[in-house]
């Protein structure tokens, strides 16, 4: 098996390196990651320059490729023939906070993981629950979570057209109360505009605010992880909100 890691916090980041080196149990592992940090840079195509790879050299001694482009541009290179070998599969993250609810849409973690699926190649996205303050992470047990259902999704396959987003509690591994097949929740955002002037005066902005927070409900990803549960999400590319079809379709559009 050939397993294609990235991730969206740079080729560096020790999620990454912990993640990689968990995938080398299963098979041939190639790294190309983004240069520097994407967090939150949602699904990217870069059309409008030249993208660059070069070799890099992971703290642990072993080869990896960086490009300056997005984590999913990174995907895109590598299925496009940058890396020769054909992929099985691709695995994303470790993000050192969660991904749920609306988060998908943002996350260069979870879309490096769509922009497998689009190429026909089954995706995994990895992230880890911690929290505001955090220190030092200790990124075993996800990778180790990742392992166990990057093996069983080689085994079984996946639905055409679908990835799996994985959220993974921050305790101990004995701390976990086992995993949960769950359904997007609802994240719920706490935002807020830092409006600044520069020396010069002119207007500049940071859009800052609090940690997000989330709706406790059950059988869904921040559900799961506040009652101590790995959380594992099927996501789809398809978006239509097929309950507003026949609805919509009773629109009358003439005069």
């Amino acid at each position: 098996m050939h397993i294609l890691v990235t991730n969206d916090d740079g080729v560096l980041a020790p999620g990454l390196l912990a993640l990689a080196q968990e995938m080398r149990k299963l098979g041939k592992v190639t790294v190309l990651a983004p240069d520097r940090n994407w967090s939150a840079s949602g699904h990217v195509k870069t059309m409008d320059r030249p993208m660059r790879v070069k070799e890099v050299t992971l703290a642990d001694g072993t080869p990896a490729l960086a490009s300056d482009g997005a984590p999913s541009d990174c995907v895109a290179l590598a299925l496009l023939g940058v890396v020769k070998e054909k992929v099985d599969l691709v695995v994303s993250g470790i993000n050192p906070n969660a991904n749920i609810g609306h988060d998908v849409t943002y996350s260069g973690t979870v879309t490096a993981a769509m922009e497998a699926v689009i190429n026909g190649v089954k995706g995994l996205a990895v992230s880890l629950d911690s929290k505001p303050g955090h220190g030092e992470l200790d990124y075993g047990p996800a990778a180790r979570v990742a392992a166990r259902v990057a093996a069983k999704v080689l085994a079984e396959g996946l639905p055409e057209g679908v990835l799996l987003s994985i959220n993974v509690p921050c305790v101990p591994e004995a701390q976990f109360k086992g995993h949960q097949i769950t359904r997007q929740g609802l994240r719920v955002y706490r935002d807020a505009l830092d409006a600044r002037k520069d020396p010069r005066g002119r207007a500049y902005y940071w859009i800052g605010g609090d940690f997000p927070t989330g709706v406790d409900e059950a059988g869904t990803d921040f559900g799961a992880l506040q009652a101590g549960y790995v959380s594992i999400t099927p996501l789809q590319l398809d978006l239509t909100a097929r309950e507003a079809l026949e609805a919509l379709k009773g629109w009358v559009w003439e005069e």
